[in-house]
């Protein structure tokens, strides 16, 4: 078969965009419902049309490609190109990783929005000495807390198994007398079924995600914190795009940033009433355990300050004289 001039011109053209184009895979550690997981999904769709098909990006989630606690290694190893993490899991890390989750700072979606500005420097250069760029981060609702039998005084609380996702929840267990114990997402169902935790502090979105009325009998709603999921990219990854790629995936981010934090807000009260119209008890907390939780989050705010030094010193008062 013979090609006239103009059909091997498009035909070379077709090839050679092919062999340009570039996949990336993003490893996510919540299930493909989450509200997350969608936007991040909304995010490749964006980038790919934008791009042209330059760069297609596939979402992995639920921890399926890599599990939540090696996502941020995986990305800047160049195992995977770009993910998705709860950057506070790291703070054992680096303190300036739970920014976040200082416990009473921000306890608000605008508040939030603030810490995360006020933040962004500071975070933007300790990742890149780790070879990552941070592109968005995305709130979840108010942390509250769960557990499988009612607690109206801080010594109810005492001796509970208790789910810890980082260090920062971790303190807050021990500083009330529980026991904490790590579980990542992807295993929480399990550990909530099988009796190895009875208690957590999460949003109402990870309530409704997990079912966890099925296992648990009380929600109280502490507006504790906002904690974020960070979407990050591996420097080399985002250096080696064509110029025009580069400016796609920086600002489709900026559009997610902006559309994930509208999601949060608009879910968060919805997520509260499932809890609700599924049986659980949802309540304020009592005056004695919000009482504990103030005292609490003195504590850590201190112990924050002091482990982050010069670092979260910046965060802080940046974030105060907004």
């Amino acid at each position: 078969m013979k090609l006239t001039a103009a059909a091997f011109l498009t035909l070379t053209t077709a090839l050679a965009g092919a062999a340009s184009a570039e996949t990336w895979d993003m490893p996510m550690a919540y299930p493909a419902n989450n509200y997350h997981t969608e936007n991040a999904q909304t995010f490749a769709d964006a980038v790919k049309e934008c791009t042209g098909g330059e760069l297609e990006i596939v979402i992995h989630a639920g921890g399926s490609l890599f599990k939540g606690d090696e996502i941020k290694r995986a990305v800047q190893l160049g195992e995977a190109q770009i993910g998705e993490r709860l950057l506070s899991a790291h703070a054992n890390e680096n303190a300036v990783f739970a920014y976040d989750s200082i416990p009473f700072l921000a306890t608000s979606f605008e508040a939030s929005e603030k810490l995360r500005a006020a933040a962004e420097p500071v975070l933007a250069k300790v990742l890149e000495e780790q070879n990552i760029v941070p592109l968005y981060s995305v709130p979840w609702p108010p942390q509250g807390l769960y557990f499988s039998k009612p607690v109206e005084s801080p010594e109810a609380m005492e001796g509970t198994k208790f789910r810890a996702y980082n260090s920062i929840t971790a303190r807050v267990a021990e500083l009330a007398g529980m026991v904490p114990t790590q579980v990542e997402a992807a295993d929480l169902k399990q550990a909530l079924a099988t009796g190895v935790v009875s208690a957590m502090i999460s949003s109402g979105a990870t309530g409704v995600d997990e079912s966890v009325w099925e296992d648990m009998t009380n929600f109280y709603d502490v507006n504790a914190w906002l904690p974020r999921n960070t979407v990050f990219v591996n420097k080399d990854a985002l250096d080696g795009l064509s110029d025009a790629a580069r400016t796609c995936v920086l600002d489709e981010a900026a559009a997610a940033q902006t559309r994930g934090a509208e999601k949060a807000a608009e879910l968060a009260g919805g997520f509260v009433k499932t809890l609700a119209d599924n049986g659980m008890d949802v309540n304020p907390p009592s005056e004695a355990i919000s009482a504990k939780l103030q005292e609490i989050g003195k504590t850590m705010t201190t112990e924050w300050l002091e482990n982050a030094g010069e670092n979260g010193k910046a965060i802080v008062d940046a974030y105060e004289a907004q």
